[in-house]
């Protein structure tokens, strides 16, 4: 599953510059075979606008994958890695392109409880 914020900053004006229906659009046509794309209203996380995480699928979980959460998503080459990357198998399966490891952060306990329950 990936879960794409657009709440009260994420996916709006406040983040200026960002085709944020494109980015939602691009994710469902790449992953839409592989993978459930939902769209949320916040994720907590709004210093870090535009926030995607990418949570393993039952076998990546299975091999020790974790959710990924990455923030500042407003370019659509990152975009395009993180779609690359999910249909390679994402979490516990496929390593994330490099690139990546510039986007990722580990939100607080409370929010993560929030979205990988």
């Amino acid at each position: 599953m990936v879960t794409v914020c657009r709440g009260c900053c994420c996916g709006t004006a406040r983040i200026p510059g960002v085709d944020h229906a494109a980015q939602l659009a691009t994710l469902k046509a790449e992953l839409g075979s592989v993978a459930r794309i939902r769209a949320v209203n916040c994720l907590d996380a709004c210093e870090r606008a535009n926030v995607i995480v990418v949570q393993p699928s039952p076998s990546g979980r299975a091999a020790g994958g974790q959710p990924v959460w990455l923030g500042l998503v407003n370019d659509p080459d990152a975009t395009a890695d993180i779609a690359a990357w999910v249909r390679a198998g994402g979490p516990g399966l496929a390593e994330p392109p490099d690139i990546l490891d510039l986007y990722a952060f580990g939100p607080s306990r409370r929010v993560r409880r929030g979205i990988e329950d």
